[in-house]
């Protein structure tokens, strides 16, 4: 790594667990004796600020925000027709956490599309809407920021997405 970092200040970034943030700068800290330099990531809606250090964002997770092309997969897997498991809901909802988590569009579209109810559809159990509205919100701020575009733009074209399967 000849001092060419994977991302610089003013980038997104996409953290598994946390979803999308911005890269607002790179510092060096001491921690334990040692000098260590971070990514300092800014997760807007969450409030939060995290820091990774260089030499483990490759580990941990840290990614660049996804391609169209990733993001189109996305939108098409939306449309794909729901595939829930008959297995029990606490086993199903720890499956959708770890799509959730893994950062992954893809996955997380899944998630959505399987959880997604229609007007004629019986109501989701409040652990259902969590995990469906925690997805959303995720899949949302990806697509808002891989197009440039503000999440109630990129809500409403998800939604469109859906209506369409």
């Amino acid at each position: 790594m000849a001092n060419q970092l994977p991302f610089s200040k003013g980038e997104f970034v996409v953290y598994p667990t946390h979803g999308v943030g911005k890269v607002t700068g790179i510092e060096t800290r001491e921690i334990a004796g040692e000098k260590l330099k971070l990514f300092v990531i800014l997760f807007d809606k969450e409030k939060m600020t995290l820091r990774v250090p260089v030499t483990k964002a490759d580990n941990s997770g840290l990614r660049g925000l996804s391609s169209r092309k990733i993001m189109d997969s996305a939108m098409k897997t939306l449309r794909g027709r729901s595939r829930v498991k008959r297995t029990m809901w606490s086993r199903r909802a720890q499956e959708y956490e770890a799509k959730i988590n893994s950062g992954d569009p893809i996955s997380i579209a899944e998630v959505v599309r399987d959880l997604h109810r229609k007007e004629d559809q019986p109501d989701q159990s409040y652990s259902e809407r969590q995990i469906y509205q925690a997805a959303l919100e995720r899949l949302v701020r990806e697509l808002a920021a891989v197009e440039n575009i503000d999440e109630l733009a990129a809500s409403e074209k998800l939604e469109r997405e859906l209506l369409a399967a």
